[in-house]
């Protein structure tokens, strides 16, 4: 009967081992650092987050996560915006975030699959955040 409850104890020791190394290096679903994103302002709109701001403007929105390869935490924004005052597109917008989300940057922008320049970028951003 003791030698029942060592094994007992040999298998429960590794399976512990095992969920706490789960446990501390699970995989993120992200939803800390798309918070962080949505709730970011522009300095010419204080008063506007980028989620109201982007929800305002485009339909279809999607707010989705991801890591890339060089480790860079990646939320990209999915929607259908209009784009210089004409008819709407489909729009990829990124911003990637610091790992402790001390800050972020505007990264690439898509227009229909096609990368834009960040002059275009830039003026669509500013075209959403002044139009509220």
């Amino acid at each position: 009967m003791q030698n029942v409850s060592k094994r007992t104890i040999l298998w429960i020791v590794p399976i512990l081992i095992l969920f706490i190394f789960w446990y501390m290096y699970k995989p993120t679903d992200g939803a800390e650092y798309i918070y962080y994103i949505k709730t970011q302002t522009s300095s010419s709109s204080p008063s506007l987050n980028y989620e109201d701001a982007l929800n305002k403007t485009c339909e279809n929105e999607e707010w989705i996560y991801f890591k890339t390869n060089n480790r860079q935490h990646v939320v990209e924004f999915k929607g259908v915006c209009p784009v210089d005052g004409q008819e709407k597109a489909d729009i990829n917008l990124q911003f990637i975030v610091e790992k402790d989300l001390s800050d972020f940057k505007v990264g690439a922008m898509l227009l229909k699959g096609e990368q834009q320049t960040p002059e275009k970028r830039d003026a669509f951003l500013n075209e959403v955040l002044s139009s509220q």
